[in-house]
């Protein structure tokens, strides 16, 4: 089991240049193929101006959106084309209010779907927008990578988020091709229920699935003793050195549309380390 199928999500080459390079390396080490959306997003609100100006200035802001979907295009095809990758690169516009289900319909066929962290300087509702599209529209896992450092090539240590949850467990079967090659993965329980299930041996049943697949998994149980689960997995992260991050990404639904819930946002305006999440 590979990610044959990659596909990264560009709005501006400044940003999201690590989440490029971060694909790259998913599709060397797999031998698979990259897909590249070069996204110019129009921001006009249709019905936001004056009698008369409606029509003239959405044609400028799609003219504009194109335009930068060009440019962007340009910019990776200079870097992709110093790859020995297959890869295709695409300029597509759109309107902000309709992203979510615009990018849904380009990415929902990707195994794996790389992107940039969608909180920090100089970004704009869009990314999250762009990971909220591939996590609940599209139902495809994401791999958000934070904004220094580069995406290593052999991930050794992982530490998965384990909650018994259904998104967890999807999150874990996405991350499979990963697992299978650390060293060591970290199954990481914060306050299990006492009442659960499996209370005897908390992600024993998680651990043996593991096993099975070739993996070398270990378990801890952590207190919370930090105000949020994410603070207490952000710290228990660092201490085991982790390359990764895998966990369930939640949502609450808003009129038709999924937002980030509060423990997937913690994490993702925390994470200094990649994380692969899924729905």
């Amino acid at each position: 089991m590979t990610f044959m199928n990659v596909t990264t999500v560009i709005t501006d080459m400044e940003i999201d240049r690590i989440s490029l390079d971060a694909a790259v390396t998913v599709v060397r080490r797999d031998r698979g193929h990259l897909d590249v959306l070069c996204v110019g997003i129009d921001h006009t609100q249709p019905g936001a101006y004056y009698a008369g100006a409606n029509a003239m200035t959405l044609q400028s802001g799609l003219v504009e959106a194109e335009n930068d979907a060009r440019k962007c295009k340009e910019a990776v095809k200079k870097v992709l084309d110093t790859y020995e990758i297959n890869w295709a690169a695409q300029a597509v516009s759109a309107q902000l209010p309709g992203l979510a289900q615009f990018l849904a319909h380009h990415t929902r066929f990707a195994d794996l779907v790389v992107l940039t962290r969608p909180y920090g300087e100089g970004r704009g509702h869009e990314k999250e927008a762009i990971v909220e599209s591939a996590l609940f529209d599209a139902g495809v896992p994401v791999l958000v990578v934070p904004d220094h450092g580069s995406f290593p090539s052999d991930i050794d240590r992982v530490v998965v988020a384990w909650d018994e949850s259904y998104e967890a467990l999807t999150a874990v079967r996405a991350a499979l091709p990963i697992l299978k090659t650390a060293e060591v993965v970290n199954i990481t329980l914060v306050d299990p229920p006492a009442h659960a299930p499996d209370r005897s041996d908390p992600g024993g049943a998680l651990s043996l699935m593991l096993s099975r697949h070739g993996v070398h998994a270990e378990v801890s149980v952590l207190a919370k003793t930090m105000p949020r689960v994410s603070d207490v997995i952000a710290r228990h992260v660092k201490d085991q050195n982790a390359d990764l991050l895998v966990m369930g990404a939640y949502g609450h639904s808003r009129i038709r549309e999924s937002i980030l819930g509060g423990a997937t946002r913690n994490t993702l305006q925390m994470t200094e380390i990649p994380v692969l999440m899924a729905h």
